[in-house]
């Protein structure tokens, strides 16, 4: 499982993360090049954070 999150859902993207998975998330920023095409998965946002598992 991916998600993607802004700065404003990366707390919210974390919490449903381990809700849904029962794992430990792994977050990382997203690279420049991907930041400018890839939405938050809350918002309409771009997004900064990938959070997804091992």
């Amino acid at each position: 499982m991916t998600k993607y999150s802004c700065e404003t859902h990366i707390d919210h993207a974390l919490d449903m993360f381990v809700a849904e998975t029962q794992e430990f998330p792994i977050m990382d920023k997203l690279s420049e090049e991907k930041k400018l095409s890839t939405k938050c998965s809350y918002c309409e946002e771009l997004a900064t954070y990938i959070v997804s598992s091992k």
